[in-house]
Order: C-alpha cells, then structure tokens, then sequence
C-alpha cells in the first residue's frame, strides 16, 4: 500500500501557518508528499524544502487571484497538488496548512487504508474535529463549527476538491462515499498572533469577496479581536501533538476567558435537542456514509 500525502500553501511565515507541523504530522504513514507551493510575499517555499527532501516533491504554483468567489482558489490549488499524485500511489492524505494530526491517531488511520483499499465501494475516510480558537487552550463547541470532513481519498483522478477545498466532490458532483473513522484533526486555524490573525483575515475575504465588501465589512484593526467573535467555547483538557509543542511554547500572546459567563442562544439549544435528544444532524454534510462492509 502506498500513501501520498497532499496539501497547498503560500505566505505560511507572513501569516503563521503551522504548515511544517501539519506535514511532519502525518509524513511519517505517508511514502511521499506534494505541496503545492504558491509564489509568496516570504520564504514560504525554503519552510517547506527544509522538512524532508526525501520524501517532498514541491510543484511551484501561481494562485489565480481573480477567483474571488466562493474560496475557488483553494480548490484550485488542492486539485493542482492532488494531480501531481502518481497513479501507484493508493491513498492521498489530504491537510490543509493549519491542520495537525496527533501522532496517537496514526495506527488507526493506517489500518483504515489497509481494511478498505480494495473496496471499491468507498472513496475516503472521514475525520472527526478539534477546532481551537484564541488560544490552546479551548476549542469551538457550539454547533457552527463543522465536526467531520474528509481527509483521506481514494488516488481516483475523478475525484475533485469542492468549493472552497473543505471538501471533496468525484464524477458529475457526486458526494464521496466514507468510513467515519476514530480520529480527529486539529484544526489550529483560529489559533496564532492577533497580529497575523488580523492580517490572515484582512487577506482571507479577498478569496470570497470583491474590494467594495471587504471595505465595508472587514475591520481595520492592528490585533484581532478574539472575544468580540466568540459564541461558545470549552475548555481542552488533553494533549497536543508533539510537533506542536515548540509551537505551543513560544506563543506570545494571551487569551483569557471564562467559559462559566457563556449563555447560548435560543437557536443554539433548539440545534442541540434536535442533535442529542432526537438525532436529527442540523449540520450541512459533504459525503455520504459507508453502510456496507469492509473486505
């Protein structure tokens, strides 16, 4: 069984993207690795070909940036790293620049390529989510973060990165066929300087929107302001990955909050009975869930 892992960057240093952490995450159940590496504003690109000249095959990239609608850019770049795939390859595992596996999470991963490789019935793997916001220390628990998206996929050219590469598409818009798996990514996305944050939002909207909006709709600022934005967080009370320590230790900011003043909303609670009492997912799912059996 051979694995490729697959991802996109560009200005990871002026924005404070643990892309290095994200690869060297998963680098080790991975034969090889291609990142698409955009033409930055910084040494993004030497970042990247200080990790493992061994196993990283760099493809340079421009980013269109006239694709100023719906995050099509990051798609884009996904699919331009996801066709440089060899075709021996079998599994491609797929991490965006802030996104980190925890290495206690490795075997199980593995074993799910093993099991379900040659069936031909399932496209992917399925991840559970941490999202962590303002510091290390909490993470999102209201309902509108997404708690599940596909990170592993069959090497099936057919296959495509959808919408704003959150998630994965095959054939005439098909959604993948997965196997929920007992493993979680976590998503630092929300977590770094409030400096870098301002400036990674201030630049982010371009993707999405045109000049106009994003001057009447995203603040001037110097710093983020983390707790104008937040709706429900708790507390993280377990580990994080060893390639995120160093990370975690130089953090120079701080983020303080008390979780016991936080009051959900009336659409919030009627989210969560729906969820927990009768089951029913107000969640938009991107995939559909494998019912039959492995091989």
């Amino acid at each position: 069984m051979k694995v490729t892992g697959f991802t996109f960057i560009r200005n990871a240093v002026k924005y404070d993207y643990p892309v290095v952490e994200a690869i060297k995450s998963i680098l080790p159940i991975c034969d090889d690795f291609v990142v698409a590496v955009g033409k930055s504003e910084d040494s993004t690109l030497d970042l990247i070909r200080n990790i493992d000249a061994s196993k990283i095959k760099i493809i340079e990239t421009v980013w269109d940036d006239s694709l100023r609608e719906g995050g099509k850019v990051l798609a884009d770049e996904t699919n331009k790293a996801f066709a440089a795939i060899e075709t021996d390859t079998d599994w491609a595992f797929y991490i965006q620049g802030d996104e980190v596996v925890h290495e206690k999470y490795l075997d199980t991963i593995k074993s799910a390529m093993f099991k379900y490789k040659d069936n031909p019935e399932v496209d992917g793997l399925l991840f559970k989510y941490k999202h962590f916001y303002g510091s290390y220390d909490y993470v999102g628990s209201s309902l509108k973060w997404y708690r599940n998206e596909i990170r592993v996929i069959k090497n099936n050219k057919n296959i495509y990165s959808y919408r704003d590469a959150q998630g994965f598409r095959k054939d005439n818009n098909q959604k993948l066929i997965v196997v929920p798996i007992d493993a979680y990514m976590f998503h630092y996305g929300w977590v770094k300087d409030p400096r870098a944050m301002q400036k990674k939002q201030e630049n982010f909207h371009k993707m999405w929107h045109d000049d106009q909006w994003i001057e009447q709709n995203v603040v001037k600022a110097p710093e983020y302001d983390y707790l104008s934005n937040i709706d429900q967080l708790a507390l993280f009370e377990e580990t994080h990955p060893k390639v995120m320590l160093d990370r975690i230790n130089a953090k120079n900011w701080k983020f303080e909050y008390d979780i016991s003043f936080e009051r959900k909303t009336f659409k919030q609670r009627i989210k969560e009975v729906l969820n927990n009492v009768f089951g029913i997912s107000t969640e938009y799912k991107n995939y559909l869930i494998y019912k039959g059996k492995s091989n």
